[in-house]
């Protein structure tokens, strides 16, 4: 059984560059590229206007906006090409900088991939030499460093982070293929998993904190049970030559994963089925991220359902956004 999305919007030219990274708030979505500019966008509008550009913000371009899943939407984190970090509160006059961390700040390695725990206090960064930093968000310091190289900072390069809604896991994805679970409770590794042997682009824990999802260069998905770390199975489509996967976030039931592709591809996945439901070849050029919207208690516009909605951005500089079909 498929399910139907259709188009509900297209932000034609959104950026002056290929757009990297999309995060959402109950409300809104940053959109971040290789310009220097972030901007905000209405998503309680059928038209998605933009609410707010903040200019100049990262000089050599975005390349992550993260805001928290299923929090609030009073805070964003932002990692430009410089190295720097930059955190946003948001303010009855818009978003504002709040603080930042300058590459000199980070402790070891440019910072690359970020992400924001679901109450909104703690920050968890990666770095090229292989690191994870937890910054207490409130006291602008580290509190946690977890080493995935044997110490030193002599581990792969970890392109992917992201911490479980419940707070109680950190996990990353390293060049090398390597992915790494951390309990965050006792301050150390919980599982090293295996499955993957090419760099790893992306990680997403389910909402439930039941699995983690992992892909990239492999162009499958693995999939992981959090119980004991058991690498449970794979999503892919027969191919002889899969596309990178580049970016993945799951619905908020935790039924469906959402995956972008550099061939262009979003792809809706039945996580227990193991099957892909639905397919949109949204551009002939590389999709950066891809997420799924809060989803609101009423209908953006006549004849539109209340259903799931998601967003899809990278080469094209657009952004589309799709809503699941009235019906289904």
């Amino acid at each position: 059984m498929s399910k139907q999305y259709l188009t509900a919007h297209t932000v034609d030219q959104a950026h002056p560059a290929e757009i990297f990274s999309l995060s959402p708030t109950p409300t809104s979505l940053f959109s971040a590229s290789g310009s220097s500019a972030l901007h905000i966008h209405s998503t309680i509008d059928p038209s998605f206007p933009i609410q707010q550009v903040i200019p100049g913000v990262h000089k050599l371009g975005c390349h992550h906006v993260v805001t928290a899943r299923d929090g609030v939407g009073n805070t964003a984190a932002s990692v430009g090409f410089g190295g720097e970090v930059k955190i946003w509160t948001r303010k009855d006059t818009g978003w504002e900088l709040h603080w930042e961390v300058t590459p000199a700040k980070s402790n070891g390695g440019d910072v690359w991939a970020v992400a924001l725990s679901t109450d909104e206090g703690y920050l968890a960064c990666t770095t090229s030499d292989g690191r994870i930093h937890v910054w207490d968000i409130a006291g602008r310091e580290i509190i946690q460093t977890y080493e995935t190289g044997g110490g030193g900072g002599a581990g792969s390069f970890a392109m992917a982070v992201d911490l479980s809604r419940d707070g109680k896991l950190t996990a990353s994805g390293h060049a090398n293929g390597a992915v790494y679970v951390f309990n965050n409770d006792a301050g150390r590794l919980a599982y090293s998993l295996s499955g993957l042997t090419k760099p790893v682009r992306t990680v997403s824990f389910s909402p439930g904190c039941r699995k983690l999802a992992a892909a990239g260069n492999a162009g499958i998905i693995a999939i992981y049970d959090m119980a004991n770390g058991e690498h449970v199975g794979n999503l892919s489509t027969p191919s002889d030559r899969p596309a990178w996967i580049t970016s993945l976030d799951w619905n908020d039931s935790g039924e469906y994963l959402l995956s972008g592709s550099l061939d262009g591809k979003v792809k809706v996945w039945d996580v227990i089925r193991g099957v892909c439901v639905a397919t949109h070849s949204e551009t002939d050029g590389a999709l950066w991220c891809v997420r799924w919207l809060t989803k609101n208690e009423r209908a953006l516009a006549p004849g539109m359902s209340r259903g799931e909605m998601f967003c899809a951005a990278g080469a094209s500089r657009s952004i589309s956004f799709y809503r699941e079909a009235t019906g289904t």
